[in-house]
């Protein structure tokens, strides 16, 4: 068949290519075109989720074989304000305070704080990586400052730490302050629980900056090291007298380069300083030191302080005097924290109080008034339910 019938045939019928697909005059071939895929893959294979909570055995289990994936899951419970996942996370901190307390384990809390730009993130980085290198695992603890407006928080920490977080004998977790110094305490502690649960040995606790965190960090950790900067200014004016007295150790930071003299010329000041504060109970004397992130100079002499001051406080017994005082005074936050919790989620102060708040904003009701009112109206439904 010549191709100007081939062309006729698709003219009358409007078939191409022909029937039998077969041109003689050319070596183009159609075939059949491929049929339309399927959205989905077929060969996809259906996973079912998991789910979003496990049993607290399973969380308790993944936590003592240091699973970091199931710690950090267990974390996310400790800070979550949900009732129903509060209830968990204290059974799980229970499973984690009987096992650390079987097996007698001892940990190292070591509370970093300083100015804002003193490179404490830094420090941590080159710090962290020589206590991993004595055999210990570590656990950092970042608390990031929240926006007050926007109540967010940028958790950027892990960024500053890039050696640090590729370490397996490290974990890091940054956490929001939400404007609330006393709940990331109490968290933090929690978390510190959790930690020591997994196996790290050495936990940092680095703080939001000068302020009052520091306290609420100092009730949780055995060792508090401040870092200071040289050159800003009056040295000795540049930080509360409060947050000296609660040192165990100054580090003044950066001491390298140009900046070498005037960081031995801070430490000379901080030392004397130092020795104008009245004895500390655990018989310790702090004192000041110079160190540098980057060339690693001073980083050896302040781990060997550190060490020197676990073994005298073990050996005379502050160690266990002052984990005995914390935990007394994190018995009284927790009750605080509970009644608290219990006063905002009850029903009825929850229907109540925004009328209440409208009022006080208005300059109808003063405050102090619409405070006590919500309260009585919450001790007589306590006690309402009390004798139901």
């Amino acid at each position: 068949m010549s191709i100007d019938n081939h062309l006729h045939n698709q003219a009358t019928t409007g078939e191409w290519p022909p029937k039998d697909n077969v041109n003689p005059d050319t070596a183009l071939v159609v075939n059949d075109g491929v049929a339309q895929p399927p959205i989905i893959n077929p060969y996809m294979k259906v996973v079912k989720k998991r789910p979003a909570l496990l049993s607290v055995e399973e969380y308790l289990e993944g936590i003592f074989a240091a699973n970091t994936t199931i710690l950090s899951k267990a974390i996310t419970l400790v800070e979550s304000a949900l009732p129903a996942h509060r209830v968990l996370a204290q059974k799980i901190i229970e499973g984690c305070q009987k096992y650390n307390s079987e097996r007698g384990f001892e940990s190292m809390r070591i509370g970093i704080t300083g100015v804002p730009g003193a490179g404490k993130s830094t420090f941590i980085e080159a710090f962290g990586g020589m206590v991993t290198e004595k055999g210990h695992k570590l656990a950092v603890l970042a608390i990031d400052p929240s926006s007050e407006k926007s109540k967010g928080s940028i958790l950027g920490d892990k960024t500053r730490m890039e050696t640090l977080c590729n370490n397996p004998k490290v974990f890091i977790r940054p956490s929001p302050s939400a404007g609330s110094l006393g709940g990331v305490a109490r968290k933090t502690r929690e978390t510190i629980i959790l930690c020591e649960a997994a196996g790290y040995d050495v936990v940092f606790i680095e703080t939001v900056g000068v302020g009052q965190s520091e306290t609420a960090v100092h009730s949780m950790s055995d060792f508090f090291l401040l870092l200071m900067l040289s050159g800003a200014g009056d040295d000795l004016q540049g930080i509360k007298r409060g947050i000296m007295e609660m040192s165990d150790l100054i580090a003044i930071t950066k001491a390298d380069g140009t900046n070498k003299d005037k960081a031995s010329m801070a430490k000379a000041l901080y030392a004397n300083a130092l020795h104008l504060f009245p004895p500390t109970e655990s018989t310790w004397a702090p004192t000041a030191l110079t160190s540098s992130a980057v060339t690693k100079e001073g980083l050896p002499e302040i781990l060997a302080k550190i060490e020197e001051y676990f073994a005298l406080v073990k050996g005379n017994g502050y160690y266990a005097h002052k984990r005995r005082e914390q935990a007394k005074f994190w018995m009284y936050e927790t009750i605080n924290e509970s009644l608290k919790n219990s006063f905002y989620e009850n029903p009825l102060i929850e229907e109540c109080i925004g009328n209440y708040e409208a009022s006080v904003l208005a300059g109808k009701t003063e405050s102090f008034t619409a405070a006590e009112e919500l309260l009585e109206m919450y001790y007589k439904r306590k006690e309402a339910e009390n004798r139901e």
